[in-house]
């Protein structure tokens, strides 16, 4: 069952030269700023991807690196990342920006300072004088060409993080070879084994998985063997840092270790590896009993590409007693794979510890869907896809929205999240109507009057205008409501033969819909 979402009528504004006499009044449904992306919206963004997460108390700290590739660059296909951001919250709704925890500039052996890759940050207690320091490991290339993985200190998780001077990881000691960027995307892991003694584990790498301990300083790798070097191999025991990857399935990139806890806090069962695999990138996940030398299960697929990004990197944690998963998407206006914005949703575990398959939300940890339908009770939605796999399919911009297009009712497809018009200025009758399984994807009014979901490539104020609409009293129905095309006005979203298209609204019933609460 359905609630009617409110809608509060504004009064004539023809007295002030506004509206015509005769037009449609206009009216104000309830739309939201909240859900995904977690720290932006349409109006205030900053991109920033490969996020990462640190619980510390009753604190969330959200980083990211801070994507600032022009339209040049991102055509190149070049990653432009300089700074290290970070955002804290305490209810997971409620975002502060903390700023630039840790510039590119201040990395001594880095080659340039528009390489802040991705990174993690965890919370230990340094050996030397008893005091809690923070940790950021993170990766960049050093002055041989090579991807290395850094790590920096800071007595405050917002920084500032000081690098220690020179890289953790180099890729003149990881074996085998297999690219210039296998040393990347750094996680760690930190527990007490069931003996008392504490392990500090660091994983990392692109197309191939490195698993090695850390020290208690935090800052070194354990010499295992006591032989004075730091080697690599597929020994335990023997070997310091392990490859860990050649029975790992489809395993391409952005490791994240996590471990369940029960109701005392105390980790059980597997840990999991989450990773990105395949191309464009897919989320999977791996378990085993044991980090460094454990069997891994098979993997399993969680999560499709996203609708608006080449790459994903994940984050998986626990807070106030539920689960949650952070992966980056370029669902903000311009976004791509060069411009990510960080998303969140809660997850959830099957009895047998499993992960079923899920899609990216736009609504994320919010419960502000919306379901529109014809006056008649057919549900609009967009057409049922499984976000390709091909770079040349994107960016989407024709996907066919109407009525028995979704494969059924029940799907996300016929789900939308109502957001303040994109180009609505101060006019809270302008809105803008995403996809909830499709962030980044908006009903996009096309200059030749065809209306289809699409993806706001450009960030322009026309563009903007495409996927804005004013909201006013039903043309067949005063209880209803009708949808005017900012671009286009006088025209409106109507339904003919089955598809959403752009009208005069001769057809009043046809331009007429019904907004409900899908939740």
């Amino acid at each position: 069952m359905y609630r009617k979402i409110g809608i509060m009528g504004l009064m004539c504004l023809s007295t002030l030269g506004l509206v015509a006499c005769g037009a449609p009044k206009e009216i104000v449904l309830e739309t939201t700023d909240g859900g995904n992306p977690m720290v932006s919206t349409n109006q205030e963004y900053v991109y920033g991807g490969d996020p990462s997460v640190l619980v510390d108390g009753d604190t969330v700290y959200l980083y990211t690196g801070h994507d600032v590739s022009t339209d040049d660059e991102v055509a190149k296909s070049i990653y432009n990342i300089p700074e290290y951001l970070c955002y804290s919250s305490t209810d997971m709704e409620n975002w502060t920006a903390e700023g630039v925890v840790m510039s590119m500039e201040n990395v001594s052996w880095a080659s340039n300072a528009t390489s802040a890759w991705a990174s993690q940050v965890m919370k230990h207690q340094d050996p030397s004088d008893g005091q809690d320091k923070y940790y950021l490991y993170y990766c960049s290339w050093d002055k041989t060409g090579k991807q290395c993985i850094g790590v920096a200190v800071s007595d405050s998780p917002t920084g500032t993080f000081t690098d220690i001077g020179e890289p953790l990881v180099r890729s003149s000691v990881t074996k085998p070879n297999t690219s210039t960027f296998n040393d990347i995307d750094p996680t760690a892991w930190i527990e007490t084994d069931d003996e008392g003694v504490e392990h500090r584990y660091l994983a990392w790498g692109n197309g191939l998985l490195f698993v090695c301990e850390l020290n208690e300083d935090m800052v070194s790798i354990t010499d295992i063997n006591n032989d004075g070097k730091i080697t690599s191999g597929n020994t335990a025991g023997e070997d310091d840092i392990i490859l860990r990857s050649g029975e790992l399935d489809s395993y391409t990139e952005a490791p994240w270790i996590y471990r369940r806890q029960d109701a005392s806090g105390n980790y059980y069962g597997d840990y999991y590896l989450f990773f990105a695999h395949q191309w464009r990138e897919c989320m999977a996940y791996a378990t085993t009993d044991d980090l460094i030398e454990g069997k891994w299960s098979d993997t399993n697929l969680i999560m499709y590409p996203t609708a608006t990004s080449n790459t994903n990197h994940m984050a998986v944690f626990d807070f106030k007693g539920k689960t949650y998963f952070v992966y980056h998407n370029g669902s903000l206006p311009a976004g791509s794979g060069f411009r990510r914005t960080a998303c969140v949703r809660e997850l959830t575990f099957n009895e047998d510890g499993s992960i079923d398959l899920f899609e990216e939300s736009a609504i994320g940890l919010d419960d502000s869907l919306s379901r529109i339908s014809t006056t008649e009770g057919l549900l609009i939605g967009h057409e049922t896809f499984i976000n390709s796999s091909i770079d040349s399919d994107y960016p989407y911009k024709d996907i066919a929205i109407g009525t028995g297009i979704a494969e059924s009712d029940e799907l996300n497809d016929t789900k939308w999240v109502i957001r303040p018009g994109k180009a609505a200025g101060e006019s809270k009758s302008y809105v803008s109507i995403e996809s909830e399984n499709k962030p980044g994807l908006y009903i996009t009014a096309n200059s030749d009057g065809t209306v289809t979901l699409c993806q706001d490539t450009k960030a322009t104020e026309q563009a903007a205008a495409t996927q804005t609409f004013k909201t006013v009293q039903g043309l067949a129905d005063k209880k209803a409501v009708s949808f005017e095309s900012v671009s286009s006005q006088g025209k409106y979203l109507t339904l003919v033969d089955g598809k959403l298209a752009l009208t005069d609204g001769k057809d009043k019933k046809a331009a007429t819909f019904i907004v409900e609460d899908a939740n």
